[in-house]
């Protein structure tokens, strides 16, 4: 957005996007955005691999999800805003950076909530993002009267949830159940704004452009898997010890079938229904964080292997194929349910899941896991092309 003398205006008016915008795609800034958003991932990542690899794996993987959910909703809440109001004006850039400063205060709390749910740093990073937020949705109010009730909902919503988070904060230290219960009602109200406002004049978000954001986060947390293999072959040294680097040859076969299998070549989200859109919106919090807890997964066995960790094989191989599967689940629950229609078709994921979360207890362990994934994108492949 240019001025008269063709720099960058200070302050643009901020109309909707057109929602069916030829060749729209990501923008360096949400890319920079994203890189942020990076390393709240590993360290929700690293918080569970050291929970589950000194045994406390139930109490780790709660943990988890509630560090994984801060991440993904502050990440989600700007995408969908950007893709149907980003003018890239300074305020625009300025407010993007107040996020970005948020989140990097919250990816600097993510460890100590996932090891031993202090929220402090955390809840103070996420508020930081979700004011930028509101004053995000307060110019569109202005510059968008059409859906201007739905903007103003948006930014009340928010605000009044910040109130809950703050107050959240201010009450820590808490016992263990009482966070559980209070994060469980704050993510209730967190999700029902969205259904609350776009339910009276929706947004003009851009399908193809939030397909595209969604592959990239994707990647992002496909990249966990990677950096495990990678930490593999770095502990098993100059000799190249035979299990380790195993592990690592494994880790690139399992992340190569997730990726495959998410990069399908029919659209994820073929209509902006809304009821859709919330679905596969939602639904792709399991993908995400299952496809993130792989790669912790991962790290667990480097752990195992290498004699540092406090838990069996077995139980490490369980920190791979549960959340793999879980992954190969998510999929069918915001894509493939709606793609394949009845018939047999409908159960290959979902039955594929089941497998490979009981991969453990067959022959071969790992390699079991590896085989049943690619054998889930061959299947999955050939039942999409006879529909």
């Amino acid at each position: 957005m240019s001025g008269p003398n063709g720099g960058r205006r200070v302050i643009a008016p901020m109309p909707p996007r057109d929602a069916g915008e030829a060749h729209r795609a990501a923008t360096p800034l949400e890319l920079l955005f994203d890189l942020v958003s990076v390393i709240a991932i590993a360290a929700a990542a690293a918080g569970l691999h050291h929970a589950i690899a000194e045994g406390h794996a139930i109490q780790g993987v709660l943990h988890f999800i509630i560090g994984f959910f801060a991440i993904w909703w502050a990440w989600m809440n700007y995408t969908w805003f950007a893709s149907a109001y980003d003018n890239d004006d300074v305020v625009f850039r300025i407010l993007t950076l107040v996020l970005m400063a948020g989140s990097l205060v919250m990816a600097a709390g993510i460890r100590d909530m996932v090891v031993s749910l202090d929220l402090t740093l955390a809840i103070a990073g996420y508020v930081v993002m979700r004011v930028a937020m509101v004053l995000f949705w307060l110019r569109a109010a202005r510059h968008d009267p059409v859906r201007r009730k739905t903007a103003l909902t948006y930014a009340a919503g928010v605000f009044l949830v910040q109130i809950l988070w703050v107050g959240f904060g201010a009450l820590q230290p808490l016992p263990e159940v009482w966070i559980y219960v209070l994060f469980a009602i704050g993510v209730v109200l967190e999700l029902a704004v969205p259904v609350i406002a776009e339910r009276m004049t929706a947004t003009p978000w851009h399908r193809h452009h939030i397909i595209e954001r969604y592959g990239l986060l994707t990647i992002i947390v496909l990249g966990e898997t990677l950096l495990s293999g990678s930490m593999a072959i770095q502990a098993s040294g100059a000799a190249l010890d035979a299990a380790l680097v195993s592990l690592a040859f494994t880790a690139l076969v399992i992340v190569f079938a997730m990726w495959w299998l998410y990069f399908s070549r029919e659209d994820h989200l073929q209509t902006d229904d809304l009821s859709r859109a919330l679905v596969w919106g939602y639904g792709h919090f399991l993908v995400f964080a299952s496809g993130a807890a792989v790669g912790a997964g991962f790290a667990v066995l480097v752990d195992v292997v290498s004699h540092h960790a406090h838990i069996s094989m077995r139980q490490g191989l369980f920190a791979v194929s549960v959340p793999a599967a879980v992954y190969v689940g998510a999929l069918w629950l915001v894509r493939d349910r709606f793609l394949i229609g009845s018939g047999a078709g409908q159960i290959v994921l979902p039955g594929m899941a089941l497998l490979v979360a009981a991969a453990p207890l067959l022959p071969f362990g790992l390699y079991t896991v590896a085989v049943l994934m690619v054998a889930t994108v061959v299947l999955r492949n050939r039942v999409v092309s006879a529909v």
